[in-house]
């Protein structure tokens, strides 16, 4: 699905003005379907950000028995979220998927949105066996999908995927920060 996105793109190129110089307008949607796309578009961003914020957990997985109060409050919060998060996250992305599908089923985003869906749906299979199947690679692979759906998502949803992974790699940042600065005051006390 993700090479059919690269081979839409290099068989429609993008020009301006077709050779007799007459610019062809299409006529624009109503205003109530141009507020449904706009709608459901949203859905779509609001799935990327509680996803990043359900990774978010990854950072705070070994953390739990932090001397930071605050990684351990927000690692015990992220860890009581994580799966309502998913969820969510599957939720809302099916919710856009579909009505994009539906109503823009030309798009060539739609194959690299059918790629993350499947993806996600992988990430959310393998989080709803972690419990079931008590094996270390069933949490690998979990994290896994999870590192590989973000290029996907980042090649699907542009900008604000890639506002996400930032989100999420500084959370990371301030976690390391916040875990270092309490460990040398520990010391220093000490």
């Amino acid at each position: 699905m993700i090479a059919y996105y690269f081979i839409a793109q290099m068989d429609h190129p993008r020009v301006p003005f077709p050779d007799n110089g007459i610019r062809h307008i299409p006529p624009r949607a109503d205003n109530e379907n141009r507020d449904l796309q706009g709608l459901f578009t949203t859905a779509g961003t609001i799935a990327v950000y509680t996803a990043a914020i359900g990774f978010s957990w990854f950072w705070f997985k070994k953390k739990r028995k932090s001397p930071s109060l605050t990684v351990r409050k927000i690692g015990k919060l992220l860890y009581a979220a994580h799966k309502g998060l998913g969820w969510a996250t599957l939720a809302l992305g099916a919710i856009h998927g579909t009505f994009q599908l539906i109503n823009r089923f030309g798009d060539h985003k739609i194959y690299s949105g059918l790629a993350s869906f499947v993806l996600m749906f992988m990430i959310i299979g393998y989080g709803m066996f972690i419990p079931k199947v008590r094996n270390k690679w069933m949490r690998t692979v979990h994290r896994f999908l999870g590192v590989i759906w973000v290029p996907v998502l980042i090649l699907h949803a542009g900008g604000s995927a890639i506002i996400a992974t930032c989100g999420t790699l500084a959370i990371g940042g301030l976690v390391w920060v916040f875990e270092r600065g309490k460990l040398l005051s520990s010391e220093q006390s000490a």
